[in-house]
């Protein structure tokens, strides 16, 4: 038997996107339609959430329920680790520079999305199926979802957190470009003698970052960039001989290392939407941009996509999928999405280069930034909200002109 389902919004995926999103548009006043199986128990990954993203999942109560799990990010720091003729300078942010206590946190993924299942069980206007959509059926004033489990879920509007598979988007009829790289991350966590002081290490390779980010206590999460078949030989080794690696790999800055059960690999890609909203569909999270594991940008991203389509969607109560509407959140979202993917795929792509004129670029730009405190405090500023590095300069003119 087939049952109908009429909501206001229905949200297609169950990540950390895709919850963000139906609690958003929940608190924002509508009904929301929630399709997607309970995310998995065992992702061993964190996510660094910076101060704004941190800001809006404390106006959903979230933040409180994440905040005593997760460690605080104060310093940030790039190390240039290859063994090429040109080498950058290592580069520190501190979020002192520009007067705050820290970046953000540092959050186990399993320890955000249990917060989020339980805020969406409270939110009494968010219908959780937790099915996966089988069938979409895209019409002139509605977006018709059919679930695995028959239910069928019609709503005016349908945001796509989906993935970067995403079956919304493509019954949208939105096309994308993409390539996958010959990497993939190796993710794991791991305890530490010595105490890691809020501090981040992102270590440059030939093959990608490598990447220490701090977990409560003495201990750290990893993001290991390597060649697909690297990743696969560092996975097969034993406890011991992995912490010597990753060790060895730090050059013994956090002391002894001892790896805690549990690595897992995901193999890196690129991929970035025509358009991010069209024929009654909006795309957030993956399902809008994937990018490599550079800078704490993904989820980040992903939330001002959700801040985004609540405030469009808001604007456009009695039809918040129409023409106009999807108009409004592709032009709001297209400069960031595009800026970050961007930056990011390149930095990535300097890299894997062995082109002198890529590693003088890549040296020239991280030489600035250590050597110039304002470029710095600028480009933190923007790391964590788009246009507050403009917004400060800005700020600090008039300052200058009232003087």
């Amino acid at each position: 038997m087939v049952k109908t389902l009429n909501a206001e919004i229905v949200v297609a995926g169950t990540g950390p996107t895709g919850m963000i999103a139906a609690l958003g548009l929940a608190h924002a006043g509508f009904f929301v339609a929630l399709a997607g199986p309970r995310p998995r128990g065992d992702d061993r990954r964190t996510t660094a959430l910076m101060r704004p993203a941190l800001t809006y999942l404390d106006s959903l109560g979230i933040l409180q329920r994440v905040a005593g799990e997760a460690a605080p990010l104060s310093v940030m720091r790039i190390v240039d680790a290859t063994s090429r003729l040109i080498r950058s300078p290592i580069v520190t942010f501190r979020a002192s520079e520009i007067g705050e206590e820290s970046f953000g946190l540092n959050t186990p993924n399993t320890v955000l999305n249990e917060a989020l299942e339980t805020a969406i069980a409270e939110q009494k206007t968010i219908e959780w199926r937790q099915a996966t959509v089988a069938h979409w059926e895209i019409g002139d004033k509605s977006a018709v979802a059919t679930l695995d489990d028959r239910t069928r879920i019609e709503a005016p509007l349908a945001i796509a957190a989906d993935g970067r598979d995403s079956r919304a988007r493509e019954a949208a009829g939105i096309k994308t470009a993409g390539r996958s790289y010959r990497q993939s991350a190796l993710v794991l966590n791991f305890a530490h003698t010595r105490e890691h002081g809020s501090t981040s290490t992102e270590f440059h390779t030939e093959t990608g970052p490598f990447t220490q980010v701090p977990l409560p206590g003495n201990r750290s999460s990893l993001v290991w960039v390597v060649r697909p078949e690297t990743a696969a030989e560092l996975a097969l080794l034993d406890d011991a001989a992995l912490s010597m690696r990753i060790e060895e790999k730090m050059q013994s800055m956090l002391g002894r290392v001892t790896v805690e059960p549990g690595r897992q690999i995901y193999p890196l890609s690129s991929l970035l939407p025509t358009c991010f909203a069209k024929n009654r569909v909006a795309l957030v999270g993956e399902a809008a941009h994937v990018f490599p594991p550079i800078g704490a940008q993904g989820l980040n991203l992903g939330i001002r996509d959700v801040e985004d389509i609540v405030r469009t969607a808001s604007d456009d109560r009695l039809d918040p999928g129409s023409v106009t509407a999807l108009a409004a959140y592709d032009g709001r979202r297209r400069p960031d999405i595009l800026a970050r993917s961007t930056a990011v795929n390149l930095l990535n792509l300097s890299l894997l280069s062995d082109l002198l004129p890529a590693q003088m670029a890549r040296s020239a730009g991280l030489g600035a930034l250590k050597a110039l405190s304002p470029v710095r405090a600028f480009f933190m500023r923007e790391g964590m909200q788009p246009g507050s590095g403009f917004a400060r300069i800005v700020s600090s003119l008039r300052e200058q002109m009232w003087r």
